[in-house]
């Protein structure tokens, strides 16, 4: 029963995911097939009751039935719970490893990729369409099975009673059939559209979150209930719609085959009327099992239902779980061995030693039909060297940037690491010997020694406060009272935007990496304080590339050469007394700063 309905909606690739636990799939619909066999034969002994025993006045046979019922009970019952316990255990496994997989997928997707599917979509896929695929998993185990083998035993039973009752019933299933169909083929669309709807709330709650404390300062709480408002009235709306349309669904079924007792009803009487051999615990026998159709073909609709939904869901999923990978490697077999194990004799894999080029690099963002944001960017970065790179907002340093641990791919060029196509390398693997201090300074729930530990987990603490000594951090950690120890909330509200960017920054240090990037990380650090960590880096880490992007020329001066961005291409390049002479746009930088420093001194 599970296996057509999967197939049905997933494919053989979201059936695999129920192999692993087939010999549950196997046991529950055995042990539902035990519970509905129990039911069929009550009416029976109830007919036999009538008949035998309550007509003729026999006792004995009413309590030797009536026994042999309680007994059917108690087996048909122990069943129904084993059943459920099997095809429980299926379904909550399947979705623990689906939810596992999908969100494994999720942490690699390319940044390109997470920018299309959305945050609270991706939330949305991970919790509610996936819960759904459960549901419809459950269902089919035991629901479908269930009520596919009542539908089918009671139109054989009631064939036994008399073959006229079994062809009443089958004339009724095509008006039913046909409105399961009329009706599920108009809300399937529908539900599609509910859980977008869904996705939009999700969307809209994440961001007012997220955004709190800036909704706060700029007291536009009231448009934040108005954007939720819209968004929840949108998906309550929907589902009005949906659920309308499914509640006429049961009523015209009910109909249907409640004209379906009517005619055997009818029939019966006269048949009985007319001498037939047809008893009075027939009659009730026949209108039980009429009955018991009535309730299968209610729950296969109820099953439908979720059959639908769930066909939404696993599309959504499908979407995320199957989808191309965004960065697609090159040439593994002749990549360099990225680990930390690598042979350094090796000739045919030698370690990464922190050289970087970008040979003739364009790039334009996807989706985006613009201009480039680079443009034919030249440039070499030795090893242990330190690289600036300034320039006016959007002149494309970020951008630079991203190409190196390849959160995106260049449109045209090539990125060169010790001389080879940073494609060649798997992801992970060249993003390991890459550590990045970005200006937002990601923070987790946990102590303040756990977040720097992120850049190497085996560290040991020595190793964890050397780092938070170079970032400039150990000095305020270990005036809290619980030092390392100490818990930062949620996304590092607990602490202030020079402390939260020392932890990051004492993280990437930590990491030990060939490349050590800053892509603004000390913007939110007074002057001295930065110049003491560039000292301690430059003192500690000789060795590491090291690549500072910068809006302040005080934060870049004293590295080994500066590069001026300009609009998306490399406008000069030098030390900082070269670019003063001969770089008019780095004067304009340095004249404006240095006039805002001494409006401030002044």
């Amino acid at each position: 029963m599970t296996t057509p309905l999967f197939y049905g909606i997933g494919g053989e690739r979201m059936l695999k995911y129920l192999k692993k636990y087939w010999f549950f799939c196997l046991l529950a619909p055995l042990f539902m097939v035990g519970e509905v066999a129990m039911d069929l034969l009550q009416p029976n002994l109830m007919a036999v009751i009538v008949d035998d025993g309550v007509l003729k006045q026999n006792l004995s046979v009413v309590l030797t039935e009536g026994i042999k019922m309680i007994l059917l009970v108690f087996f048909g019952g122990t069943c129904g719970v084993l059943c459920g316990v099997f095809a429980n255990i299926a379904a909550q496994r399947f979705g623990n490893d689906l939810r596992k997989d999908l969100f494994a997928k999720v942490m690699n997707l390319s940044y390109e990729q997470t920018d299309d599917f959305s945050t609270g979509s991706l939330i949305t896929r991970l919790v509610n369409d996936i819960t759904q695929i459960q549901n419809m998993v459950m269902m089919a185990i035991r629901g479908g099975v269930r009520n596919t083998v009542m539908f089918l035993g009671g139109i054989l039973m009631l064939y036994l009673q008399s073959p006229r009752f079994a062809r009443i019933a089958l004339c009724g299933m095509p008006f039913v059939l046909f409105c399961v169909v009329f009706f599920m083929k108009k809300a399937s669309p529908m539900f599609v559209l509910v859980q977008k709807n869904l996705d939009r709330l999700n969307n809209v709650m994440q961001e007012s979150v997220a955004g709190a404390r800036v909704v706060k300062a700029y007291v536009k709480e009231k448009r934040e209930l108005e954007r939720f408002d819209t968004a929840n009235e949108d998906l309550c709306g929907m589902n009005l719609r949906v659920q309308t349309l499914l509640a006429f669904m049961a009523p015209c079924m009910n109909i249907i085959l409640n004209l379906c007792i009517v005619a055997v009803i009818l029939i019966g009487g006269l048949a009985v009327r007319d001498g037939a051999s047809i008893t009075s615990g027939q009659m009730m026998a026949a209108i039980t099992y009429m009955a018991m159709i009535l309730h299968g073909i209610t729950f296969m609709a109820n099953i439908f239902q979720t059959f639908t939904r769930a066909r939404a869901s696993v599309d959504r999923v499908k979407e995320v779980l199957f989808c191309d990978e965004g960065l697609r490697d090159e040439g593994h077999e002749g990549a360099l061995l990225l680990g930390r194990e690598a042979d350094d004799s090796s000739e045919d894999q030698p370690s990464l030693r922190g050289e970087l080029e970008f040979r003739d690099v364009s790039f334009i963002y996807p989706g985006d039909e613009g201009r480039s944001v680079l443009e034919h960017i030249n440039l070499v970065v030795h090893k242990g060297e330190t690289l600036g790179i300034i320039g006016a907002t959007g002149s494309g340093k970020s951008s630079l940037i991203n190409l190196i641990p390849r959160f995106y791919d260049a449109t045209q060029g090539e990125v060169l690491v010790d001389g080879r196509n940073v494609r060649a390398y798997k992801p992970e693997e060249l993003r390991d010997r890459i550590a990045l201090a970005a200006q937002k300074a990601e923070l987790y729930s946990r102590s303040i020694e756990e977040n720097i530990r992120w850049g190497r987990t085996n560290a040991d603490r020595d190793a964890i406060v050397r780092a938070a000594g170079i970032a400039q951090a150990d000095e305020f950690i270990t005036r809290t009272e619980d030092g390392y120890d100490t818990r930062v909330t949620e996304r590092g509200h607990s602490l202030s935007g020079g402390q939260k960017q020392r932890i990051s920054i004492a993280r990437a240090v930590l990491k030990d990496a060939e490349f050590l990037i800053f892509d603004d990380a000390t913007n939110a650090l007074d002057l001295k304080t930065e110049a003491a960590l560039y000292q301690a880096l430059a003192r500690e880490c000789p060795d590491i590339t090291k690549i500072i992007v910068a809006q302040r020329i005080a934060s870049i001066k004293d590295a080994d050469r500066i590069v001026v961005l300009d609009s998306g291409t490399v406008a000069d390049c030098g030390t900082h007394e070269e670019l003063l002479e001969r770089s008019e746009i780095y004067r304009d930088i340095y004249n404006s700063q240095l006039k805002q420093e001494k409006g401030v001194g002044a």
